[in-house]
């Protein structure tokens, strides 16, 4: 009886251990057999709203179809920490939070076809880092956002079939090949799997990587239909990809000038490409090192064209190397590569040796090496090293000062240096370095002068590179508003800005501890403000025009108007002119009967004329009628 009671207790025990399963839920356990077991659990109720909470957290594959589900809130599954695959097919999921997907570090495969989102968070995408299979088809999304480009590098399979796509981003191709610019390899478990059937493609140069893909061959992307069809636009609808032709889509081709530039140090360098394509291309500047270049300029004169410039100032030897003008449009990308290298001296100085009392001081060496090719690394200047000669006296000299002086100075000298060790300088050497550093600076040289900055380049001749130098520079004639800049000599170059355009302006090199007066200058102009002194260019020629038209507009005006006042202060002048000016006198008539009428009642109108009036009334009034003109009889016809 004891024994049954143990064994009853033992059962009871196990039972408890053993993990619960939803109400609504069948969990199963596979492998046993080979030791390591592995959870699944399907939940497929109609009546199931809700996520189940109560889910075994080693569970491996969890699997909700079928349900009355709507929405999975944040932090749905983040206990479940084995879960690898995820179903959640068939539903009527609508909502999806950007945190539903917590902690599900390990899920291989998220499956969520069948349901109505018309949003889905791409960026819970990186809450999944080993996720390789993304299946969204039978939904309603109608974009895929730039800004999930990113997450989507480790997909290997991807349905978004039966949706409402009408486009894609183009740099999406880019993720795959042979957009990716990666070797292709031919080893098939490296394949792309993509579902893009039964969407309303707008077909347009956006997806003619899309359209150039279902064209392939032997490529790694592999389409789940190869006969994808064109919805739009009129004259490609229903058009499969394989047969459609793309108006105004061209790739970006590139063209450089020279693609191996050599130029001497400090100078300017000016690199050009030009691009063409349609749409038309957007173009920027990388060196070797992938890091763009902000000192450009690029101008598209037409569609379909464009230009860039890319312009260095003072160039040094960290300049050279590879430098590639890029262009992109959503047809495509391309680049050409421009190789910069430098020309010049490079020179190399070695301090003094320190000497005895007897021997002379031994010369400084400097070797000019002349640079004609250096590598496409801008970071190496190989140098030969300097040759350092000793010079001997055939006759030893005598010393100015007595023998115990001189004893006793070359013994200062070896304690002093025997006190500051090896590769120690002398402070009395020291000293005369910086007192002859301004006397071995030299070839003071403008390079570059630009409205507001200016390149100052300088050779020194046996100055340590570690010597202290100050740049001092300001308006010409004006001392009190000087500016200093703190460099050394081994540089070579400084750059002088925030100045005004227009100006002559004073620079000077100065050794700290030179002697006064005797430090090197240089006077230079700044350029003139071309832009503004255009616009005022401008503005004096239409002023100039407009004053033409206007001027004698106004002087017109005051003639008409001085006319009138005259004319206005002499009304009886004006009479006159008018009577002088008439053709006939117009006199009061009077009425009159006529004599010859039959009827004394009616009056005609008559006035009195003299026999000249009545030649000018009459129809024919010229010097023939005058002669024609007899008859008592014959009467005029009055044209008036």
């Amino acid at each position: 009886m004891r024994r049954l009671l143990c064994v009853h207790v033992l059962l009871c025990c196990l039972s408890v251990a053993h993990p619960f399963c939803p109400s609504q839920c069948t969990c199963v356990v596979h492998g046993r057999t080979e030791g390591t077991a592995a959870r699944s659990v399907l939940c497929n109720d109609p009546d199931m709203s809700d996520i189940p909470v109560n889910v075994p957290v080693d569970t491996v594959k969890l699997r909700i179809e079928r349900t009355a589900i709507r929405r999975l809130p944040t932090e749905s599954f983040y206990y479940l920490v084995e879960l690898r695959y995820l179903w959640l097919t068939y539903n009527s999921i609508t909502s999806v939070d950007t945190g539903s997907f917590y902690n599900l570090k390990v899920l291989h495969e998220l499956r969520l076809d069948g349901n109505m989102i018309s949003m889905f968070p791409w960026e819970s995408l990186k809450e999944m880092p080993k996720l390789r299979t993304l299946d969204l088809h039978n939904n309603r999304l109608t974009n895929v956002p730039t800004e999930a480009i990113p997450y989507l590098f480790n997909i290997t399979y991807l349905d978004l079939s039966s949706n409402k796509f009408a486009t894609l981003p183009s740099d999406l191709m880019d993720i795959w090949p042979p957009f990716n610019r990666a070797p292709v390899s031919t080893n098939a478990s490296q394949k792309f799997v993509l579902g893009l059937q039964d969407n309303p493609w707008f077909c347009d140069c956006k997806i003619s990587k899309l359209i150039e893909i279902s064209k392939m061959t032997n490529t790694p992307v592999v389409l789940m239909d190869l006969f994808l069809i064109c919805a739009g636009p009129e004259n490609l609808a229903g058009v499969p990809f394989q047969r459609a032709e793309l108006d105004n889509c061209v790739k970006p081709s590139v063209m450089t000038s020279a693609t191996m530039i050599t130029s001497p140090l400090g100078s300017n360098v000016i690199l050009r490409c030009d691009a063409t394509g349609f749409p038309t291309p957007s173009m920027y500047w990388a060196k070797s090192d992938g890091s763009q270049v902000n000192n450009t300029v690029q101008e598209s004169p037409g569609d379909g064209t464009r230009w860039s410039i890319m312009s260095l100032h003072g160039i040094v030897y960290k300049d050279a190397g590879d430098y590639r003008c890029k262009a992109k449009n959503v047809a495509g990308d391309a680049e050409a590569i421009i190789s910069l290298s430098i020309a010049g001296t490079v020179s190399t100085t070695v301090p003094p040796l320190r000497t005895s009392v007897g021997t002379e001081p031994t010369i400084r060496g400097t070797t000019f090496v002349p640079q004609t090719d250096i590598p496409n690394s801008p970071s190496t200047a190989p140098t030969v090293p300097p040759r350092i000669s000793t010079t001997l006296p055939a006759v030893p000299r005598k010393p100015k000062t007595t023998p115990s002086n001189g004893l006793q100075k070359g013994s200062f000298k070896q304690t002093k240096s025997q006190q500051g060790g090896n590769g120690r300088k002398l402070a009395a050497d020291e000293k005369s370095k910086k007192m002859d550093a301004s006397q071995s600076v030299k070839h003071l040289k403008i390079v570059e002068e630009t409205i507001d900055s200016a390149v100052l380049l300088w050779a020194t001749d046996g100055v340590p590179n570690d010597a202290p130098l100050t740049v001092v520079y300001s308006p010409y004639g004006e001392d009190d508003t000087k500016r200093t800049l703190e460099t050394n000599a081994g540089s070579g170059k400084v750059l002088l800005d925030g100045l005004s355009s227009g100006m002559r302006y004073s620079v000077c090199l100065v050794a700290k501890g030179g002697a006064a007066g005797k430090d090197p200058c240089i006077d230079f102009y700044t350029l003139d403000n071309v832009e503004d002194g255009g616009q005022n260019q401008l503005f004096m020629i239409i002023s100039g025009i407009a004053c033409a038209l206007v001027l004698p507009l106004i002087a017109v005006l005051l003639y008409k108007i001085l006319a009138l006042s005259c004319k206005a202060q002499s009304p009886a002048s004006d009479e006159e002119e008018l009577e002088k000016d008439s053709y006939v006198k117009f006199e009061t008539v009077s009425m009159k009967r006529r004599a010859l009428n039959t009827c004394p009642t009616e009056l005609w109108a008559r006035r009195a004329t003299h026999d000249s009036e009545r030649m000018l009334l009459c129809s024919r009034s010229s010097i023939d009628s005058q002669m024609t003109y007899k008859s008592d009889s014959s009467r005029c016809e009055y044209l008036c």
